[in-house]
């Protein structure tokens, strides 16, 4: 279950605003809420989930009029008692009246601490946990859609059956156990490999998600890279559609990385211009081009950016790069050759078809398309490699002939692993980690 003692914290952000919602969580909630305000009737007599209008008390003096809200155990956000305070926005005023409730007996609640006791109440699986922090930091349309599936229970319930399937493998095994008589025979053990080849083939689909949850929590990383004074700069500029870096015809202008985040089609890219890649003795330029080359390794995906005068006929994109032939208004060589994306930074002439491309090649469908998605994070592809690699031992063991009892310690191992993703089997270092993440109010 939750914590024993009651928590209280502003659920909005700190500055200048309409409204400020401070939340009390814990057995005490409405007692906490009943010592601090003064309306039509008692806290503790109000119906679940209506509102009433009053005033936010202090040592006799009125602090603020707000709107109270009383949430009733089980059936609240966290699974305990809550009551919501709805009063105006402001970094005094809602200071005041969080003040207020923790002097009447609440104490500062920690970072997800009110997420946290929702999971523990069995509100929430863990990955619904994460997905509210997800859905708060989605940086574009696609993210927030993947972050809203699974706080839906979408990954959660691909996960249990998955668990599911692993447990009945398990209870197929361990019926061998118990009745060691009977023996593994060669249509039994055909049958209990298809079953672990089954569960293994599940937890690989969904370990192939890893890269797409990356890219949508994270953004797509796209470099920019090419000679010096192609239009890499410029290229940056009219992606974000501001002047971000600066742009002369002096060659080696940009000898460090910038980076920035923007959102196209509701997909989020993190975009590096990189320097130049040209012979150089300057060790300042040289160690730019070193973090260029760095970040080419790590890139999603890579615009090679060239001009009219330095392309070359035969000059082809690499795996993974798209080649962006950029002023193509001093073009003069004919039909524009294939594997080239015509472009103008002037005047944007080209722009749509590259984001299509980069689009596509980032293989992730506008966010209006994405109706059944589920990506996993860095922590279930964890849980689930190990999964995996227990899967496979447990399926070695089992063609090797061993004592079943060695089989079933593998299977056990692998259901522990799956177990983890969605808090099945947890532990408080897991559980401290995920939710040191949250803001505070969450």
């Amino acid at each position: 279950m939750g914590g024993g003692d009651t928590i209280a914290a502003l659920a909005t952000p700190w500055g200048a605003g309409a409204v400020a919602v401070i939340r009390v969580s814990g057995p005490e909630a409405i007692a906490v809420a009943g010592r601090i305000f003064r309306g039509a009737r008692p806290v503790e007599e109000m119906a679940p989930g209506r509102v009433a209008r009053g005033a936010i008390v202090r040592d006799g003096a009125d602090l603020d009029e707000v709107l109270l809200t009383v949430f009733r155990a089980p059936r609240s956000y966290t699974g305990e008692d809550v009551v919501e305070i709805s009063g105006h926005g402001g970094v005094v005023v809602a200071n005041e009246v969080l003040q207020a409730a923790l002097a009447a007996g609440a104490r500062p609640a920690e970072p997800g601490e009110f997420t946290r006791r929702a999971f523990l109440n069995g509100k929430m699986d863990l990955t619904q946990a994460e997905a509210v922090m997800d859905l708060i930091a989605a940086r574009g349309e696609a993210s927030a859609k993947a972050a809203a599936a699974q706080l839906s229970g979408r990954l959660g319930h691909e996960v249990d059956k998955i668990r599911g399937a692993a447990l009945d493998a398990l209870a197929h095994l361990e019926a061998f156990i118990d009745f060691p008589e009977e023996g593994i025979d060669a249509e039994s053990g055909a049958a209990l490999l298809a079953r672990i080849d089954a569960v293994s083939a599940s937890v690989s689909r969904l370990l192939r998600t890893a890269d797409e949850g990356r890219m949508l929590r994270e953004g797509v990383r796209l470099v920019i890279h090419g000679a010096p004074n192609v239009g890499k700069s410029s290229l940056l500029n009219l992606l974000l559609g501001y002047d971000r870096a600066m742009v002369s015809d002096t060659p080696g202008t940009t000898r460090d990385t910038i980076e920035e985040n923007l959102t196209l089609r509701g997909i989020p890219f993190r975009v590096v211009d990189t320097a130049g890649l040209r012979e150089s003795a300057d060790p300042l330029e040289q160690e730019g081009m070193r973090r260029t080359r760095e970040h080419l390794e790590r890139a999603d995906i890579a615009l090679r950016v060239v001009e009219p005068s330095t392309w070359r006929a035969g000059d082809a994109p690499v795996v993974g790069e798209i080649l962006v032939l950029n002023k193509i208004d001093q073009w003069s060589g004919g039909p524009l050759p294939a594997g080239l994306l015509a472009l103008c930074c002037l005047d944007g002439n080209g722009l749509e078809q590259l984001v299509d491309t980069m689009i596509d090649r980032a293989k992730l469908a506008p966010a209006t398309d994405r109706d059944e998605l589920i990506a996993i994070n860095a922590r279930h592809q964890h849980c689930l490699r190990r999964a995996g690699e227990f899967l496979a031992a447990a399926r070695e063991s089992l063609a090797r002939g061993d004592a079943p009892e060695l089989t079933a310690v593998e299977l056990r191992a692998a259901l522990a692993s799956i177990g983890e993703v969605t808090g099945a089997v947890d532990t408080e270092e897991v559980l401290g980690k995920i939710f040191s993440t949250f803001c505070i109010g969450k």
